[in-house]
Order: C-alpha cells, then structure tokens, then sequence
C-alpha cells in the first residue's frame, strides 16, 4: 500500500520528500547530540559544586560543633537545612551507620539512603571513606536530588556522617526526557515549517495559475479586457507586469486589426453590394458566408438569418437539385486539380411562377498559398432580358423573314408567270397580275419603312420638336382615314375641345401616331361601328419653364383618346401587343399588317415624353390614350 502510494507521487514530490527527511534528521542529530553534551557537562559541573558546597557545609558544622553535643549539631543541621532553599534533606548517621535524625522526617523515601551507610562502614577501607566525600544523583521524591555523603571527622576523631540532598534545578532542565522531547519536536518543527511553506506556497503559486489560466483561456476566445491583480511584494508581480503588458499590446492590436478588417470589409461589402448581380460566397460545408442584396431579394432572404446556415435549406427544390451536385464536384477539388480551371456555369429558372432565369456561375475560392479550398463564389446574374431580346430578336428575324417571304414569293410567281404564258393571256389577265404584283410591292416598302422607321426611334436620331396645330393633324387622318371607314360602314367621330390648338412634338411623327391608331381601330371595329378621336385638355399648371432659350408661363396637357367598338383585346395580350411583330387578331386572320404599328407608336411617344394608356374589354372595345404638352409664352 505504502509501496504503491509512493511511486505514485511524483518524482518532484518524492525527492522534496527525501531532501526535507534527510535535513530533518541531521539537525536533530545535531540537536540532540549537542543537548546530550551539554547535559553531561551540567551533570559534571553539579557534582563538582554539590561536592564544594557540602564541603563548606561540613567545614561550617565542624567549626560549630562539639564531640559529645548531639544536640547542638542538630539544632546547626537544622538551622542549615531551613537558610538553604537548595537543601532538600539532611541525614546524620553515626560512625557505626546507625542513624541519628533526619529533616525533614520522611519513612520510606529514606530505606534506599539508610541502606548505603551500613555498607558503607562495613567496607575495610572505612579510614579511606571517611577521608573521601562522595556524591550520587538519584531521584528523590520526583526531584532530581545530587547526594553528597560528607564524612564528620574532627582532630581525627570520627563522628559520622552527613547526608546531603542538594536540588540545583539545572539538571531538570537537561535531563534525557526533556532531550529527547527537544529532538521531536525540533524534527516535527522541521516538517512543519516545510509543509506549512508548501502548503502556503501551492495556494500562492496556484491561484497565480488560475488567475493566468483563466486569462489565457479568455485570451483564446478573443477577451483581451482581462487583467491580472498584482500580488504585495511577490515574486510573481514582474510575470503578472509582463502578462498584463502583452494583453494590453494584444487588445491594442485587437482593436486596430479590427478596424482595418472593418473597413476592408465594408470597402468589400460596399463593392460588391454596388454590382448588378447577385454575390453569394459559401464555405467547405456549404454555409453561407456573405450574400449581397441583389442575391437576398432574389431568393427572398430580407427577414431570415442565413449567414452560417446550410444554404440548402433556403433555396427552392429545383434550384437545389441543380446546384447541390454541383457543389459536391467543386468541394472535391484538390490543390493538385487548381491548375484546372474549376468553374461550373448553368442557368435556372428562379421560380415556377416567374419569368426570371438566372445565369449560375460557380467558382472555386481558394487561400492566399492557393493550396486549401476555402470556399465557393456564386454569381447570379439575372439572364431573362437578354433570353427575351435574344427571343425577340428569333421571331423579328423569322417574321421579318416571313413578311418578306409572302410578298417576294406573289411578286415572283406572278411575274415568272407573265413570262412563260404572255402570249396565251389576254391584257385583263396581265393586267391583274401586274396589280397584284405592284400591291405586293407596296406591300413590302411599307414593310421596311416601318423597320426603318422602328429602327431610327429606337436610335439617337435627333427629331425637331416646335409647336404644332394639333387641329390640323386631327383633320388630316381623320380626312385621310374617312374612305376605309365608310367602306366598312364605320362612323368616324371627331371631338375636340375648342381650347385645344398647339401642342409641343414632331409634327409627322404625331400625324404617324394617330394614323396608325385609327387605323388600328378601323380594322379591328365591325360594321357600323364608331369610332371616336377625341382631344381636351386634361389640365393646366402656371409654371415657368424654359425650352430653347424660351421662356413659358404655363403648361398645358392636352390629352388625345381614340376609342372603337371593336373587337378588344384580352388581358393576356394587352402586355405584349407593344412588342414587335405581336398581331392580336382572334378569329380574324385576314387583316393585314406588319405587326409593328403599335411598337412604333410607343418609340414615338417616348420621344415625346408620353406614355400609351391602354383601356380595353373582350368584345366590348378599346380605349387608347396618350397626353401632350401645350406651352404658353
């Protein structure tokens, strides 16, 4: 047991252990042979005093005493032992060894003494003893008592003997016992100052530990506000200077790397938010790092905390079933693969419900030595204007191709069959062929006149804006307009507010406007149908305003409204008849048409700061309206 819980102490505790035992022990050693010297010379030392006092005692009692007067010598004795405080008994024996008195009187404690003399006496060199005085240390009523045996001998006569017992009290003070106590307790001393220098020393020492691992650890998780109370006149207090002085630089250096990482991130954060498309930056596992707030609102993230959460659970199921393998492959990518160029690119449908289509680029992200993948870039850029201009631009170009096809082709077989059977058809024939043949033609320049058209408002050219008689434009396409209209027994109503006149625009780009609204009207309106073209001003506000270096005091706005009875247009299509080459007919397929009136009318009325107001019910009619501005000086 003793065996297994030594080896079980560590080898710093066991040679403390073996060092304070050996020290312990040589200075008990030296402890208790020194007081065993001492002792020995005290013992010395008493006998020789004891054996001089009891001397001058004996000398004393001679020089006072007579050889037949018992009396006398007891009342000397007597009056002795009463003066000396050191005196513990005296005891007179006779020369025979027979005793004479003894003070104090004691019964027992006097056989061992009395035994002696007899002895004594009887030896045959009595002459010897009483010529010699002898000294024993001996325990006397639990007293260490000095003995002196003090032979009476006057003028050579013998007389006895006197027994001293002298207590000096310095013996006491050395004998064994208390040796040996001195020795355990200066060992046990020992044991404890070191345990107790231990002792104080582990609480000192450990609580500096705990103080600094607990620093240390908040230091680890980034708490650089800790600080280390110095202890009074310490040894540790320089340690604790030092470890509170390399906080300090640390929080300092903290606060300033923060700072500059602050600001590099908002410079960052600031870049990135400012580009059109969306930005999401993802790690190893897939949690989002960073998403700007074109990638936010795309996936709808405003109220959620995504940042360090699976990016998978807050993106759609198809979206998450095009790009999660994806993710698979470029998280399995190595620093022997970086040469390789890690860029996956595919293009998504953003919602079920919604026409937008993003263009996912991915990208692998790697550290600063380029040998660790840190991550992943996401680029979303929303693709569905370009699809839908590249949309438009197929069906411009297959219906341009188409409206060139169908004239080209009549104009071809026409005049192919004009030159293989001119002389078997008769002039009506020829004539009707050449007829069809010049409406196919013109046919065809309105075509690309309306491209052209089209192309030069879509463009910067520059249109010359002054005022304009908005009266004599209404009459002029109403006038222009009233032969079709009565061929289809339509009525053409004009209604104009007697204070409209001059309106600020283009004079035949707004006659091209109104033309191909009411013409509009006119093909898509039944028999006996009406159609109104009416103009009012809507308000008026007194400004100042200036146009060409002249100055205006008021503006009006004039609004022109077409209104049919025809066959309307549905709620579907009201949105896309603006566009080019779209022809809402129904069920009537042999209107003709290029298709691109109303985008036309829309690119002019943009150049004229107006916008096209659309108002139409299925079978009931439409309403088209736009509004100008009159300037007055």
């Amino acid at each position: 047991m003793i065996k297994q819980w030594w080896f079980n102490i560590k080898v710093k505790a066991r040679l403390t252990v073996l060092i304070t035992s050996f020290i312990s022990l040589i200075i008990s050693g030296f402890i208790f042979w020194s007081l065993t010297f001492v002792q020995k010379n005290s013992i010395l030392i008493n006998n020789r005093f004891c054996k001089d006092l009891g001397t001058l005692f004996i000398a004393k009692i001679l020089d006072n005493i007579q050889f037949n007067d018992e009396q006398k010598l007891v009342n000397i004795l007597e009056e002795m032992y009463l003066k000396t405080s050191s005196l513990k008994y005296i005891i007179f024996f006779r020369v025979d060894g027979s005793l004479l008195f003894s003070i104090p009187s004691y019964s027992d404690q006097l056989n061992s003494i009395m035994d002696l003399h007899p002895k004594l006496f009887q030896e045959k060199s009595q002459d010897f003893l009483f010529n010699t005085l002898l000294v024993k240390s001996q325990d006397f009523l639990h007293d260490n008592i000095t003995q002196v045996i003090v032979p009476l001998v006057k003028n050579g006569k013998k007389l006895g003997s006197v027994d001293l017992g002298i207590n000096l009290n310095i013996y006491d003070n050395l004998s064994s016992y208390f040796i040996y106590q001195i020795t355990i307790l200066v060992f046990i001393c020992i044991w404890l100052i070191v345990i107790m220098t231990f002792i104080f020393n582990s609480f000192t020492i450990t609580e500096i530990i705990k103080k600094l691992l607990i620093a240390i650890k908040n230091i680890s998780l980034g708490k650089f506000n800790q600080r280390i109370e110095l202890i009074f006149d310490s040894e540790f207090n320089e340690l604790i200077r030092s470890f509170n002085d390399m906080i300090e630089r640390l929080e300092y250096y903290e606060k300033t790397n923060i700072e500059k990482i602050t600001l590099e991130k908002n410079k960052w954060e600031f870049i990135v938010s400012t580009i059109a498309d969306g930005v999401i930056l993802i790690d190893q596992e897939l949690r989002v790092l960073f998403a700007n707030t074109i990638a936010i609102k795309s996936f709808d993230w405003t109220n959620l905390d995504i940042i360090g959460k699976f990016i998978g659970n807050y993106l759609p199921l198809h979206i998450n079933q095009a790009l999660l393998p994806i993710f698979n492959n470029l998280v399995q990518v190595n620093c022997f693969d970086r040469l390789n160029n890690h860029t996956e690119e595919i293009c998504i449908r953003i919602n079920y419900n919604s026409n937008k289509i993003f263009r996912f680029l991915l990208t692998v992200v790697w550290d600063k030595q380029g040998r660790i993948l840190t991550g992943i870039s996401i680029i979303m850029k929303n693709i569905s204007r370009e699809i839908q201009l590249n949309e438009a631009k197929n069906i411009f170009i297959s219906n341009v191709s188409h409206e060139l096809r169908t004239p080209l082709c009549n104009i071809g077989s026409f005049l192919e069959t004009l030159l293989d059977y001119n002389s078997s058809l008769n002039v009506a024939q020829k004539k009707y062929f050449l007829t069809i043949a010049n409406n196919e033609t013109k046919r065809l320049t309105f075509l690309v006149n309306d491209i052209l058209d089209l192309s030069r408002l879509e463009s910067e050219f520059d249109y010359t804006f002054i005022n304009v008689d908005l009266l004599q434009i209404l009459y002029a396409v109403i006038k222009t307009s009233q032969l079709i209209a009565e061929k289809n027994n339509i009525q053409l109503i004009l209604e104009i507010d007697p204070l409209v006149k001059f309106v600020w625009g283009n004079e035949s780009l707004l006659f091209q406007v109104i033309s191909n609204l009411i013409s509009n009207a006119i093909k898509f309106t039944g028999q006996y149908g009406q159609i109104v073209l009416r103009a009012y001003v809507l308000l008026s506000l007194s400004i100042s305003y200036k146009i060409n270096e002249l100055s205006y005091s008021s503006i009006d706005m004039i609004r022109v409204e077409i209104i049919d009875e025809g066959i309307g247009i549905d709620k579907r299509d009201q949105k896309i008849i603006f566009d080019r080459f779209v022809r809402v007919e129904e069920n009537v397929h042999t209107l003709q048409g290029t298709g691109l009136g109303l985008s036309i009318v829309k690119s002019i009325l943009i150049k004229h700061n107006a916008k096209l107001i659309l108002k139409s019910n299925l079978y009931v009619g439409t309403s088209l309206c736009f509004d100008l501005l009159v300037l007055n000086i």
